[in-house]
């Protein structure tokens, strides 16, 4: 049977363009340029996609309303819990404004972008406030961008109040050269693991956690291995016989 063409003449079967996964808006925060497959520069991408090249874009701050999980433009549970947040915070003497340095809604998820001295009243606020409620925080996990000067760790916990039954997300940031961040472990204490696992991989330095050491990896380890910085390395192993080398030592499709 003969492939169906499209009828504006493009040569492409009809219904391609609804194939296509659809773009994320061209807006946000650009924090730099991505090539191959995990941005390694040094030889080492053995993926075959050397030549993939893409923007890093960090979601820039939302303006209200903010609607709710479901999408809507109009006020909706997003700007419910952001004024009960900033009422509280009122309330406890501090001010929203320097508390909260952007709110997010991107992929119909709520993210607020907190200042990091004020973490730990944030997160009791949102865990004690009857209106708010977020009494579970199910981890913390960290991300390096080296592309963004003064902030390049982030730290991002999930919080869930089963009480309203609503999904927040709370991010903070530090620089390289002062990788510290309150430890909430005294407000969470199901944190104490997620922060020790989050200093071992990425070098984040919770303040205040009872016993930070690593989790993973040996005590005596050079680096953290899940910065986007450190290199691929590796050793070679043996498998059925078959000697395979280091990742970086293998061949380049660069």
């Amino acid at each position: 049977m003969s492939e169906q063409k499209n009828p504006e003449g493009s040569g492409e079967p009809a219904g391609q363009e609804e194939a296509v996964p659809a773009q994320r808006e061209d807006t946000g925060e650009v924090i730099g340029t991505r090539r191959g497959m995990f941005g390694a520069d040094n030889g080492g991408d053995t993926t075959g996609y050397g030549g993939l090249v893409r923007t890093v874009r960090l979601p820039g701050a939302s303006s209200r309303p903010y609607g709710g999980p479901a999408g809507s433009d109009s006020y909706g549970e997003f700007d419910e819990i952001a004024d009960e947040l900033e009422g509280a915070l009122d309330e406890a003497g501090l001010v929203p404004e320097n508390v909260i340095e952007k709110t997010v809604v991107d992929r119909a998820e709520l993210t607020f972008h907190i200042e990091r001295g004020a973490l730990p009243a944030v997160a009791r606020i949102l865990r004690d406030d009857p209106a708010l409620r977020f009494e579970l925080c199910t981890g913390v996990s960290g991300v390096h961008f080296p592309g963004d000067p003064g902030r390049e760790l982030h730290a991002v916990y999930h919080l869930r109040s089963i009480t309203h039954n609503r999904l927040l997300r709370l991010e903070v940031s530090a620089p390289d050269a002062d990788p510290h961040v309150p430890s909430l472990v005294e407000v969470y204490p199901t944190n104490d693991w997620h922060e020790r696992e989050t200093y071992d991989f990425f070098g984040i330095v919770f303040d205040g956690h009872p016993a930070l050491t690593r989790i993973m990896m040996p005590d005596d380890w050079q680096g953290f291995p899940q910065r986007k910085d450190y290199p691929l390395g590796g050793i070679p192993v043996e498998y059925k016989g078959a000697q395979i080398p280091a990742p970086d030592q293998r061949r380049s499709y660069s």
